[in-house]
């Protein structure tokens, strides 16, 4: 078989692969990172890599190693600063190939626990004209040649192809978690304003009740006893609305339970906090790309939270079915009020219905609302699976 270009001996095109894959597959930015640094230390054949990822300060704001054990790594000491060959790798954005790195005239030295490096390869990790970060290699295991550098041009390229796609890696983990810290502050604000039309508004009118039923204790007894029987009717409420905000707040374990049982276990603690009868039911549904999971599980938190606060139901029935080949179909069915749709977007109200829409549509799937006045709910969401 052929090499390609840039494979040095011992490196095949499967590894490479295999080391590409790895790095597309993490979402966390620290995950990627720490695929990046073991990937490039094994196909190169390195004792030592790094990874350090800038700051705004003169130093890393990361710095990820494979090769140094946790003891090592903690004698050590903080994380280094940019300077000597660091600085010349993130400020020049140009690759670094040294016979030793001790004896560049850029070296400055290093803790006392760190381990003796001698040839060495760096390269930028870079956006555009952006750097993201500079990935290092040191002490190449093999024979070297006499006063040269154990790493090869062909190891130089092999690296700069593991860089660029290191940096398509790395930003696509960043815009990930971007994107998940945007959908947490918009959850909080919704929570923030149920917590504020709900539990605040209940509050208050325990308040004026309790003051009122102060007022009578004296001069009519028998109404002040009525009095107190509503602030603990009102207490009551202002209970199941915090109870039901606490299991909104409460991230979903998807990752680790899947959507079938995170969504059983809400609608669970559902069925105990509120007087409905809140039930859930599952047929055949197979594990879906995590977007689509999330999706469907904030549309039935939305639809519950409908039912519950909105509709005054007294049953709501949440079920989740195989949908065609591997999608799902979710449908979320009330006996509350109900409500004219059309008569909601004119008021300006929509109930969630938007947000609902467009958590369907960012996932390829479509929901349908059937609803009128003192008929009830039904909302479905179907996708189409991955």
């Amino acid at each position: 078989m052929t090499k390609g270009p840039g494979f040095g001996p011992g490196t095949g095109l499967a590894a490479v692969s295999t080391a590409l894959l790895a790095m597309n597959r993490q979402l966390e930015v620290r995950d990627v990172l720490k695929t990046i640094v073991v990937s490039a230390r094994e196909l190169l054949n390195a004792k030592y890599a790094a990874l350090g990822v800038p700051d705004d300060h003169g130093g890393f704001a990361q710095f990820v190693v494979d090769g140094v054990s946790d003891k090592q790594w903690k004698a050590i000491g903080p994380l280094p600063r940019q300077h000597g060959i660091l600085a010349a790798m993130l400020k020049d954005a140009t690759p670094q190939r040294l016979a030793d790195v001790r004896t560049d005239p850029r070296f400055e030295g290093w803790p006392t626990a760190h381990p003796e490096m001698s040839d060495f390869l760096g390269l930028p990790i870079a956006d555009g004209d952006e750097v993201l970060g500079a990935l290092f290699l040191a002490n190449k295991q093999c024979r070297k040649p006499a006063g040269g550098c154990g790493f090869t041009a062909d190891d130089e390229e092999l690296l700069g192809i593991l860089a660029q796609h290191a940096a398509i890696a790395l930003t696509n983990a960043r815009l990930y978690e971007r994107s998940r810290e945007l959908t947490i502050a918009g959850e909080r604000a919704r929570l923030a304003h149920e917590l504020h039309d709900a539990v605040a508004q209940k509050l208050f009118s325990l308040r004026l009740t309790a003051q009122a039923a102060t007022a009578l204790v004296d001069r009519d007894p028998d109404r002040a006893k009525s009095e107190l029987q509503q602030v603990a009717a009102l207490a009551a409420e202002a209970a199941d609305e915090l109870r039901a905000a606490v299991v909104e707040l409460r991230p979903a374990a998807l990752d680790e339970d899947g959507l079938v049982a995170t969504l059983r276990t809400q609608v669970q603690v559902l069925d105990r906090a509120q007087n409905a009868q809140v039930t859930f039911a599952s047929q055949g549904v197979r594990a879906l790309p995590s977007a689509q999971e999330e999706a469907l599980l904030r549309v039935a938190q939305e639809a519950l939270h409908n039912a519950l606060r909105h509709a005054g139901a007294a049953h709501v029935e949440v079920t989740l079915a195989r949908h065609g080949d591997s999608g799902a179909l979710l449908c979320v069915r009330d006996d509350g009020c109900g409500f004219d749709p059309s008569a909601v977007r004119r008021a300006g109200r929509h109930l969630g219905l938007v947000s609902m829409r467009d958590r369907a549509a960012a996932v390829g799937g479509a929901l349908t609302v059937e609803s009128a006045p003192g008929k009830g709910t039904v909302i479905e969401m179907e996708v189409p699976g991955g």
